[in-house]
């Protein structure tokens, strides 16, 4: 029987023999951690499928470890650590001083025999194919070609390399898995002590997660459901874990260290706690009001702000162009043509009630017999309390919108150029649409508008903007005409 294969029956062999947990052993706490988390966009943390490790996303973690010490100098293995670690980050302390650590190493957990390295320090029976004990003694050493143990007791005291061997059997039936944290510890007395392990880890990660969904009538108005999803694929579950999310981008100046079943969506009521929002530094923390459990390969819902009834603007836009301008007048008749193929999209825009951590936002409206629809989905960016955050729901399908340039003249000795559109906008619906064309007369800085048949609502310095009504089942035409100059020393771009 080959090695591999043996090392893979280990893991069958947990429970067995009462041997009690020897001095130097730590027994992990699995539940009561305090985790950070940050928030992460990371598609591998939240996708439904794929592996359940995944080196995305970033948290820091303190948890408690229940050790049994003896007075002097010591090695202790701490087991059940996430996969992926920062090893320059760990740390371990003992608020009661009683204790210090002189060195520490970080032990991966990878390949077959990963789930044996938290035994290191722990006293072990190593059992043969045919159920007997192949060696009993204390765990020194796991490797792709064996198990080194050290035996103090018994008829033949001293050091075993085992090669092959069929179990390992602990006596309390704790076999931790994943990394391992080897320490050597200086202890003042002997007994049981609190101590607490920090450490960042990836595989854990949270980002917002909105949805609105759009009330009947005339006006913009909306449900709003505010919620952070928290995915866990760091390879071990946390149980009834405290909760601070920070919403923010720290810096990560480590290229290598870790970086920031689906369950169901429900409805949360408004009286139910809400997390404790903060300022923290220049981010922003919550702090959720009870315990969360994360089992790994999870994805987490949990209530950000109570849900609430908003206003709201819907735009069906066409725009052209963008913000950008040039280092010199564009001559070229060809330049500031319709990019869009006649496409008039809609969008939707709310302001912050809050500070709004950046996420998704589902957008849902209700057809004709009042069941709600989804219609689009877009990111909200980091939103600060009484700003503006704006998504494109999609192609509107009775809208479109045809382009033409009706006039281009360029007066090279006056240094002006003079340029007309046509936008005729169609609507195949059934209800009359107001349409927001919104161009960009982004030859040159230096423009002014010569005419239009009707007033722009909106004009900047790079924007004009007019709402224009179209019927049911019909059509409306937008004629506009801008003249640009310039002066001798820019030197225009054919």
């Amino acid at each position: 029987m080959n090695q591999p294969a043996l090392s893979v029956l280990a893991l069958a062999c947990v429970a067995g023999l009462a041997i009690a947990t020897p001095a130097g052993a730590a027994t992990p706490t699995a539940s009561g951690a305090d985790i950070t988390l940050y928030r992460s966009d990371s598609a591998t943390l939240y996708a439904s499928s794929g592996d359940s490790n995944v080196d995305d996303g970033y948290a820091v973690i303190r948890e408690q470890r229940a050790l049994t010490l003896r007075p002097g100098l010591q090695d202790i293995t701490l087991g059940d650590l996430p996969d992926h670690l920062d090893a320059e980050a760990l740390a371990l302390g003992f608020p009661d001083g009683g204790a210090r650590v002189v060195s520490q190493r970080l032990l991966l957990g990878r390949g077959g025999s990963a789930a044996l390295t938290g035994l290191i320090g722990r006293e072990v029976s190593v059992l043969g194919s045919n159920g007997g004990t192949l060696a009993s003694g204390t765990l020194k050493r796991v490797g792709a070609d064996g198990l080194m143990i050290e035996s103090t007791s018994g008829t033949s005291p001293g050091t075993t390399w085992i090669h092959q061997y069929a179990g390992v059997r602990v006596g309390n039936g704790d076999f931790p898995g994943g990394s391992s944290l080897r320490l050597r510890v200086a202890a003042a007395r002997g007994g049981s002590s609190e101590a607490v392990l920090s450490y960042p880890t990836s595989g854990l990660g949270w980002r917002a997660a909105y949805v609105a969904t759009l009330q009947p009538g005339d006006a913009c108005r909306m449900q709003f459901e505010s919620r952070a999803s928290i995915a866990n694929r760091s390879g071990r579950d946390w149980n009834d874990a405290k909760l601070t999310l920070i919403a923010g981008e720290p810096n990560f100046a480590k290229a290598s260290a870790p970086r920031p079943l689906m369950m169901q969506a429900k409805a949360f009521a408004a009286a139910a706690p809400m997390p404790q929002q903060e300022q923290m530094d220049n981010y922003r923390s919550y702090t959720l009001p009870a315990p969360v459990s994360l089992p790994d390969g999870s994805v987490s819902q949990v209530p950000l702000y109570a849900t609430r009834g908003m206003d709201c603007e819907r735009t069906s836009l066409y725009e052209n162009g963008g913000n950008w301008l040039p280092q010199q007048p564009m001559l070229g008749r060809d330049f500031n043509s319709d990019t869009t193929g006649g496409n008039i999209v809609g969008t939707l825009k709310l302001t912050a009630f809050d500070s709004l951590p950046a996420g998704y936002l589902r957008v849902l409206a209700q057809d004709s017999h009042g069941t709600p629809r989804f219609i689009g989905e877009g990111r909200i960016e980091d939103t600060p309390k009484g700003r503006d955050a704006s998504i494109t729901l999609g192609q509107a399908f009775d809208l479109r919108a045809r382009r033409e340039r009706t006039a281009f003249h360029v007066d090279q000795a006056g240094r002006t150029l003079d340029e007309a559109f046509r936008i005729t906008l169609t609507n195949a619906g059934d209800s009359a649409r107001t349409v927001t064309v919104r161009e960009h007369p982004n030859r040159w800085r230096e423009w002014k508008l010569a005419s239009s048949s009707q007033q722009p609502a909106r004009q900047t310095t790079d924007t004009l903007e007019f709402r224009v009504n179209v019927p049911a089942d019909g059509k409306a035409v937008l004629d506009y005409a801008v003249h640009y100059r310039w002066t001798a020393d820019q030197h225009p771009q054919q």
